[in-house]
């Protein structure tokens, strides 16, 4: 039996589900959303589009969006005992608070028991507008102060900058925020998304498949991406130093972090919209070295390239909260805020044609042997 079976570790080269919400193209580096391309997507939307878009299927017209807009800024608020929860727990790592108050809201909110494709919408765009303001207010709160008031002036970016940092943001940092959101929103069948799917799959509600989509982005092999490259920028202190640094790596067969992805053969597509921003945000900032060490290391690692060894939309994103003076354990609660209206859609989508997620695994452990009592073994 076992010689007939042929195992796909890691479900790799497994399509277990059709779907029609983004297609990558790995070996092209080609990313679209709903058959928009990213580049499009990154340079003329907004976030609140974009999750429209992958919410519903089709880019809103002015007055969808404004609508859309207006529901998801009703929805910037936390009942108090999730607040009560946050201080609780305010020791925890970022990813564990988070998690922890998205249950909480599971159990204080009636409607999140729903299953149906309505309640779905309805507790997404709510979980769209939560989560950013449970991550700002643990960060207040951890800190000994209280929860920044959300302004429903500034769009869904700019407000998440201002509950975190308590200042406006400028019009270029609000913007480079709002497309790393864009960019993190969906990604096919990604570990975090796959393992909502499957709580779906098991007729669960919208709330327990994004508790588990957290649990599974928590993950360094998942999430922890920008956290490392940060921390490989900060080791290398200057640009000068980096073709050394790359050449060690290289030599010690150690990966470079930010290189290199598990779909992508070429450059990942959304990098480039990251790189721009990044140089003037440093500027902004008074930072410019940050960018300079990140080039050097693209330049000392372009003979690889060949191999597939190319820079990830990660690469830049962990600079770009470092500029901010986000601390890094906030690095992929920020990945979780971009990425929740896909997992929204990947669970509609599962949900309409719902079906037990339960893939087999091949036993080879011992043959069958004879039960020994206690007292005899």
């Amino acid at each position: 039996m076992s010689d007939e079976v042929k195992i796909n570790r890691g479900l790799v080269g497994v399509y277990f589900e059709r779907s029609g919400v983004s297609h990558i193209d790995g070996s092209q580096g080609e990313l679209s959303y709903r058959g928009y391309s990213i580049h499009d997507l990154a340079t003329h939307s907004t976030f609140e589009e974009v999750a429209y878009l992958l919410i519903h299927g089709e880019l809103p017209s002015v007055a969808e969006l404004a609508d859309f807009d207006s529901r998801l800024k009703a929805a910037r608020s936390l009942p108090p005992a999730v607040l009560d929860i946050i201080r609780a727990t305010k020791d925890g790592h970022p990813m564990d608070v988070l998690r922890t108050a998205v249950s909480a809201l599971a159990a204080l909110e009636p409607g999140s028991r729903a299953v149906s494709e309505e309640a779905f919408v309805e507790n997404g765009i709510s979980l769209t507008s939560q989560i950013p303001m449970i991550v700002a207010a643990h960060e207040a709160i951890r800190n000994g102060r209280d929860p920044v008031t959300p302004d429903n002036t500034l769009s869904h970016a700019a407000n998440w900058l201002w509950m975190l940092k308590g200042e406006k943001p400028s019009t270029d940092a609000a913007r480079l925020a709002d497309v790393d959101f864009i960019l993190h929103a969906e990604h096919g069948s990604n570990a975090s998304s796959f393992a909502a799917r499957v709580t779906i799959g098991t007729e669960a509600n919208l709330h327990g498949a994004i508790v588990t989509a957290l649990s599974t982005l928590a993950g360094p092999a998942h999430g922890g991406a920008a956290e490392d490259v940060m921390k490989m920028v900060q080791e290398i202190g200057s640009p000068e130093k980096a073709a050394d640094y790359v050449k060690a790596k290289r030599k010690a067969r150690e990966p470079v972090t930010g290189f290199g992805h598990r779909v992508y053969r070429t450059e990942d597509p959304r990098a480039r919209h990251m790189r721009e921003g990044v140089r003037k945000l440093g500027e902004e900032m008074g930072a410019p070295e940050w960018y300079a060490i990140l080039q050097a290391v693209v330049a000392a690692m372009q003979p690889y390239a060949r191999h597939g060894l190319n820079v990830n939309v990660d690469f830049y994103s962990g600079v770009i909260y470092q500029l901010h003076g986000i601390p890094m354990d906030l690095y992929v609660p920020i990945f979780a805020i971009g990425r929740v209206p896909g997992w929204i859609v990947q669970c509609i989508e599962q949900l309409r044609r719902n079906i037990l997620i339960r893939p087999l695994t091949l036993y080879d452990g011992p043959d069958p042997r004879a039960y020994v009592p206690i007292g005899k073994r």
